[in-house]
């Protein structure tokens, strides 16, 4: 498969469009920047679709400024592009740098593509959200293909970060039970049930190579 994630394409030594914005905005070298995000250090959230429509592309690392990110999304409650739309204008006008949309309502798919489409900062989700709600809310019924099929879904329509729990391991969970707050992460939690319920290692864990391929075929970044 071609590769053309920033890193890879940094490590070649070549400075994208991106890396130069990102130096614009920064006020940092362009060499930097490049060198940066070869090391790992520097990451460019930029979903190649994404990209292709109004997503001014920057830079989160230790050379950079510090990043603000803002959470928007529908419930069960209450859910409508206009709402969640409005909530994005105003992230943004009062300085977000990242959005994530933690949507768990109806219309989820309708939501993000119009977030996506309307943001200039790059959008994050977590996947296994959508991929609960695909299984009615019940933990014990998720597995890979449901997973999978959520990540390229989001994938294809330009979400430009993902936060993936795959350090979430059955062998760890015993280590929660005396933690007074337990497992504070939604998405660690519903993982963990999982894997207690099934008594198996977490797939996000085992197919972390897979998901990887899917999310370099994108250009897009972990969380």
């Amino acid at each position: 498969m071609t590769c053309n994630t920033q890193m890879y394409l940094a490590r070649q030594g070549m400075i994208t469009d991106q890396m130069k914005r990102v130096a614009e905005r920064e006020e940092l070298e362009p060499e930097v920047v490049r060198h940066e995000v070869a090391r790992g250090r520097l990451v460019i959230p930029a979903n190649v679709h994404h990209l292709a429509k109004r997503l001014d592309p920057m830079g989160i690392g230790k050379v950079a400024r510090v990043k603000i990110n803002a959470n928007i999304g529908n419930s069960a409650v209450t859910s409508d592009i206009a709402g969640e739309l409005e909530k994005l204008h105003h992230a943004v006008h009062f300085g977000a740098d990242t959005v994530m949309d933690l949507s768990t309502g109806g219309d989820i798919d309708a939501i993000r593509q119009a977030i996506v489409d309307a943001s200039p900062v790059p959008i994050g989700t977590v996947p296994i959200y959508q991929a609960l709600e695909k299984v009615n809310g019940v933990a014990e019924d998720l597995n890979w293909e449901v997973f999978r099929d959520t990540l390229i879904e989001q994938a294809e329509q330009g979400v430009d970060y993902f936060t993936i729990h795959a350090g979430v391991r059955l062998p760890f969970i015993p280590l929660t039970a005396k933690r007074v707050p337990g497992i504070v992460s939604r998405g660690g939690s519903i993982m963990a049930k999982w894997c207690l319920a099934h008594h198996k290692e977490s797939f996000l864990y085992e197919r972390f190579d897979e998901i990887t391929e899917i999310m370099k075929a994108y250009d897009i970044a972990y969380s």
